[in-house]
Formats: C-alpha cells, sequence, structure tokens
C-alpha cells in the first residue's frame, strides 16, 4: 500500500474512532410508557405527530382502545389511516404507564367518553398525580371522568362550553398547563404542543404554569375556525381526486401492458 493509502486508512480509523468517542444524546424518555387512548373516529395527525415525537425520545406508545385490532383514523371528515390497537382498555391497567394522551377528532373521544371503563382510567391517572396530554375533542374525555372541576383547560372551541359546564375554565390559547394536565385546541397548535407534550412528560422543561387570576373563560367563538370549514369541504374532494387518479393510473397502466400480456399468450398458445 502505498503512502496515499495509508493515510487514507488511518484518516477513516482517525474519524470512525471520533464518533465512537462522541457521547450520544440520552433519549428523555426512554424507559418510559405512554398511554394514548384513542377511539375508531381520532383526527389522524393529532395522534401519529405527537405519538412520533415521543418515540423519538424513546418512549414506549401504547394505544389503548374500546376493541382489538385497527381501528380508523380521520382527517377532519375523511377516513383516513389505521393504527394497531395494543391492548384494549379493559385489558390495561394505568399503574403500568408513566403518561396519559388523549387525542382529538369529532367522532373518537366521543366514543371514550361513553366508556365507563375509560372514565375510571383517567380519573386513576389524574389521582396518582401522573401527567395527562389532551387535544382538540380530547378534553371531553376528561370532562367525562369528571377531572375538571376547579382547573384550566383549552381545547377546539367547538366544546368549550361543555369544559365550562364540567366545571372548567376555558383558555382560548395554543397550550394550556394545569398541574398534571396539558390541553390544547387543534392541529394547528401541534408543534408548539407536541413540544410542550414531550418537555411535560419528561419533566425536565415543564410547561410553565400560569398565575390563573382572575378566573374567568375566554369568550364563545363568534364562528367556526374556517380553516376547519376550508378543510371540511375540500378534503373530501381531494380524496375523490386521489381515488380516480389512482383508477385512471391502474387503467393507463393496464394500456401499457396489453401488448405485452397478448404476445404472452400468443407464446404460450404456440408452445401449447
Amino acid at each position: 500500500m502505498g503512502n496515499s493509502g495509508t493515510l487514507a486508512k488511518y484518516l477513516a480509523l482517525g474519524i470512525a474512532s471520533f464518533f465512537a468517542a462522541r457521547p450520544s444524546r440520552r433519549k428523555r424518555l426512554a424507559g418510559r410508557k405512554i398511554a394514548v387512548l384513542a377511539a375508531d373516529g381520532f383526527e389522524q395527525v393529532e395522534l401519529f405527530g405527537p405519538a412520533r415525537a415521543i418515540g423519538d425520545e424513546g418512549g414506549e406508545v401504547e394505544v389503548l382502545s374500546l376493541r382489538p385490532g385497527k381501528i380508523v383514523g380521520m382527517n377532519v371528515d375523511v377516513p383516513g389511516r389505521r393504527v394497531r390497537v395494543q391492548r384494549t382498555i379493559r385489558e390495561a391497567d394505568p399503574g403500568e404507564y408513566d403518561a396519559l394522551f388523549v387525542p382529538g377528532g369529532f367522532i373518537g373521544p366521543d366514543f371514550l367518553r361513553q366508556s365507563q371503563e375509560v372514565r375510571e382510567f383517567v380519573r386513576a391517572f389524574d389521582a396518582a398525580g401522573k401527567p395527562i396530554g389532551a387535544i382538540c375533542h380530547g378534553p371531553w374525555v376528561l370532562a367525562s371522568a369528571g377531572i375538571l372541576r376547579g382547573r384550566h383547560i383549552t381545547s377546539w372551541p367547538g366544546i368549550r362550553d361543555d369544559l365550562v359546564n364540567a366545571g372548567a375554565t376555558w383558555r382560548d390559547e395554543a397550550v394550556v398547563r394545569d398541574g398534571n394536565i396539558i390541553s390544547s385546541r387543534g392541529p394547528q397548535d401541534l408543534p408548539v404542543f407536541t413540544k410542550s407534550l414531550v418537555d411535560f412528560f419528561t419533566g425536565t422543561k415543564p410547561t410553565p404554569e400560569r398565575p390563573w387570576a382572575p378566573a374567568a373563560s375566554s369568550p364563545q367563538r363568534s364562528a367556526p375556525p374556517a380553516l376547519a370549514l376550508a378543510g371540511a369541504a375540500l378534503l373530501p374532494k381531494v380524496a375523490k381526486a386521489r381515488s380516480v387518479l389512482g383508477l385512471t393510473a391502474a387503467f393507463a397502466a393496464g394500456l401499457v401492458m396489453l401488448p405485452a400480456l397478448r404476445a404472452l399468450a400468443a407464446f404460450t398458445g404456440r408452445r401449447g
């Protein structure tokens, strides 16, 4: 080996030694188990985004639901991806988990809040002082569990009155923390909420509690969020367009393959 080859060899060894010697960053949620409570009709982006962020920090995510198998997510009012359920709520023990997260969606949280087992599960978390995160319609579940009286919370604006009637003070803010509960309004707040949620679950950089005074709820909205209305109108059209494009692509591929299939059939016929 020449001088240039020897130099390259030792340079490569030096670089490898440098990276091997660098201490790896310890993932902040390593060894912690997070329960994600969801049902058919959960808002897709509100589950997958935070769950991915928790996993990136080493946390073990378990999806709990009312039934086994796969539950279907939604993009506002259009069915989306499915996610596999690790355990039903009947099989889950609150004592096995370090934190709880409830994503939103117009449908899923409404299913969850009607389950006595879900309500008892949530109450057990709160009684133990474990961190609870909820976004969008997720706080509906906390309200039905009876843990919001005297607490400050935020949510999708459409369920403001339900939370106020459950005894909470509702704040029209991106992220609200009160004790062991952290909440957010919806998908528009996901970037700041996801970071706050991971920090909150680690306990290393907790979102500061506000000095809540006076204890007054933010006023009702005068109209539904324009972005949500636009999404509800547009997303079904996008889904239909994707379906049509898929069928068109399949048809075009069939046309392209047709001569080859005919040639293969003729060749097979001659051999037979």
